[in-house]
């Protein structure tokens, strides 16, 4: 009997668009009424506007579909605008209709994702016409994607882990119970928040989601629910409507769902995070050096080399939030503290997780953090490994890093330090450690998107800790 355990996914299995056409919307019987068309911002806000179902359909048989929108949009913090935004000029949003789905959680409507788009086309920096917005988070990792695709024959498959806290008042904060990690008693059939996990898991899967598993989680009143594996793209959107749906189904039953990192900093309870777990497919990769480590492809090693060096940056765009910082610690299953990977290992940033093919689980990622903008930061620091064929230095460890001494760091080749708090992750995006970063993500966007994190940060952290606590649980 083989060792290995597991289901196979690859590209050519997964990621097939949701079962929503046009015509359905046409189909009095299918009883859709309205179109919330929507877009994600720099503060992963979940934004949109609602259609009737008649005008999207003109407006999708018009020569352009789409409609115009303030180009500010990506750079509003609450009511108040970033440096360097402002309403001078606008963009048209176009809706995507391969990401069309039904919204169970909300009866007679559906959603669509869209990407944002010049009015006229503008020259693009290969010097070609283009339509493209460089500060788009779903082209951005588009671009990504298919560079991946037709530069380097790699292919990649994404899954999420969703963590959330349901809360039976957020003034004062109280959680709905305080049982642990995969408890029975967490979800008695008949009580409210089984209820709750139940109809959430029904929506997703009506609606055409990949839903794995629900269970409860370690922290009290915390639950997760797995999704994936999709290609990059799909998988993003699809996180964004897992998350809408969680927060609708909470809604309903009178509790909120946050994903807030931690809602206190006194250690008691385990945070929230967004574990990203991504597997590389590729029939015939270039050519790279020899893997050091037998758990790992040549492939592998190489994204796992240009991951690391540039994850303490990343950290930027994955941790957004301080109270994300709040969460990354040694000794509590979250990654620990320095740039490091390991089989198996919860106390790394980058776990490998082998199975029949092997994934990476990226445990440095949250719910404050633009899941697309995240994928495009992993990936194309990954990817700029592959193309660098670089070599992996950092040994692959079960042991918990900060537990080393700096001797046995060192011959592990573990040297590099993630970002303790916010301040210092933007500095790595934006000094040295950033560079691979900006020239992947593009320093237009790296620019737009540190102005709108500094103003988040001000917005957020104004006030006392209770008045923080309650603005990170209306927002996230």
């Amino acid at each position: 009997m083989s060792a290995s355990y597991g289901i196979k996914f690859t590209p050519q299995n997964q990621g097939k668009a949701p079962a929503l056409t046009l015509d359905d919307l046409r189909d009095a019987s299918k009883h859709i009424k309205f179109i919330r068309v929507q877009w994600v911002d720099f503060i992963n806000t979940v934004r949109y506007r609602v259609l009737p179902v008649g005008y999207f359909l003109d407006l999708c048989s018009s020569a352009r579909p789409g409609f115009t929108i303030d180009s500010n949009v990506l750079g509003l913090v609450f009511v108040s605008l970033a440096e360097g935004f402002d309403s001078c000029w606008e963009y048209l949003y176009s809706p995507d209709l391969a990401t069309l789905r039904i919204c169970p959680y909300a009866p007679g409507h559906a959603s669509v994702m869209g990407w944002f788009q010049q009015k006229e086309h503008i020259t693009g920096k290969d010097g070609k016409e283009t339509l493209d917005v460089d500060l788009c988070p779903r082209t951005t990792l588009r671009r990504i994607e298919e560079n991946a695709k037709q530069e380097c024959n790699v292919e990649f498959l994404v899954g999420f882990e969703a963590e959330f806290i349901l809360l039976k008042s957020t003034d004062p904060v109280e959680v709905i119970n305080n049982r642990g990690y995969c408890s029975s008693t967490a979800l008695p059939s008949g009580s409210l928040e089984a209820k709750v996990l139940e109809e959430i898991a029904e929506c997703l899967v009506k609606a055409g989601i990949d839903l794995q598993m629900y269970h409860a989680e370690a922290a009290s009143g915390q639950y997760e629910v797995v999704t994936g594996p999709l290609t990059p793209l799909k998988a993003a959107d699809a996180l964004v409507f897992t998350r809408e749906t969680i927060y609708n189904v909470a809604s309903k039953h009178g509790l909120r769902a946050t994903f807030a990192p931690r809602l206190s900093n006194n250690g008691s309870d385990p945070g929230s995070g967004a574990h990203t777990h991504i597997s590389l497919h590729s029939p015939s990769a270039p050519p790279l050096p020899p893997s050091p480590d037998a758990h790992l492809t040549a492939l592998e090693a190489a994204f796992v080399s240009g991951l690391l060096a540039s994850l303490p940056a990343a950290c930027a765009l994955t941790l957004p939030t301080r109270a994300s910082y709040a969460r990354m610690d040694d000794g509590v299953w979250s990654g620990g503290t320095w740039a490091a990977w390991g089989p198996d290992n919860r106390e790394t940033p980058v776990r490998l997780c082998p199975a029949k093919v092997n994934h990476f689980e990226v445990k440095c990622v949250d719910g404050t953090a633009n899941p697309h903008l995240v994928l495009a930061a992993l990936l194309g620091a990954g990817l700029h490994g592959v193309r660098k064929g670089r070599r992996l230095e950092v040994k692959g460890t079960r042991e918990m890093p900060a537990s080393l001494s700096e001797e046995e760091r060192a011959s592990l080749g573990i040297k590099d330090r993630m970002p303790r708090e916010l301040d210092e992750a933007r500095q790595n995006l934006a000094g040295p450690a950033g560079a691979v970063l900006r020239d992947v993500l593009g320093e237009g966007l790296v620019d737009a998107y540190l102005r709108v994190n500094q103003k988040l940060d001000k917005c957020m952290e104004e006030g006392t800790p209770e008045e923080v606590t309650r603005r990170m649980i209306e927002n996230y």
